[in-house]
């Protein structure tokens, strides 16, 4: 079959959440408070860590994880010059380079400072790419990073793809 279907008994390696497939998840994406422990780490510093995440779920990605700038070492952050994008639901994006010990991550980390209605739980919170910084992990699992520049999404043991982002899936 195309797609890789999530059976209802499947577990990831830890035993402790069921498969997700993307291909189940909303669109438009829908918001999920996530307690589990989230962490990014940069320039062997801790950028971030949360247990009051909140994942994003949409077709065909990965999930991002969003987290509340009081768990983030914002002094890290800087904002990114001219980079600005626009998702058709959840409003306008600001870009963030992380700057730890004199490293610089351009366009690291992102953010929506005032995001549309149905998106308020993510004003203000950030979110990295695993592809550009050192680690992200969530409870303990090391995120492997969706494919491509864009999208961001966090690959753990529990989703499921194929997932957009490579070349040629920008129309999927």
């Amino acid at each position: 079959m195309y797609l890789d279907p999530a059976r209802e008994d499947q577990r990831p390696r830890s035993g402790a959440r069921r498969i997700e497939s993307v291909w189940d998840y909303p669109r438009p994406p829908a918001l999920r408070e996530d307690d589990r422990r989230v962490r990014v780490e940069c320039a062997a510093e801790v950028l971030a860590d949360t247990r009051r995440a909140v994942r994003v779920l949409e077709t065909s990605h990965p999930p991002v994880f969003y987290v509340p700038p009081a768990d983030v070492r914002t002094e890290w952050l800087r904002p990114a010059p001219g980079s600005r994008t626009h998702c058709e639901w959840k409003g306008v994006a600001q870009y963030w380079d992380v700057v730890v010990g004199g490293e610089v991550r351009e366009r690291a980390a992102w953010s929506y400072p005032h995001p549309d209605p149905g998106y308020e739980l993510l004003a203000g919170c950030l979110a990295f790419y695993p592809s550009r910084v050192d680690r992200c992990t969530v409870d303990g699992e090391v995120v492997g990073a969706q494919e491509g520049d864009f999208y961001g999404g966090w690959i753990t043991d529990e989703v499921r793809g194929p997932f957009k982002g490579a070349p040629g899936t920008l129309l999927w």
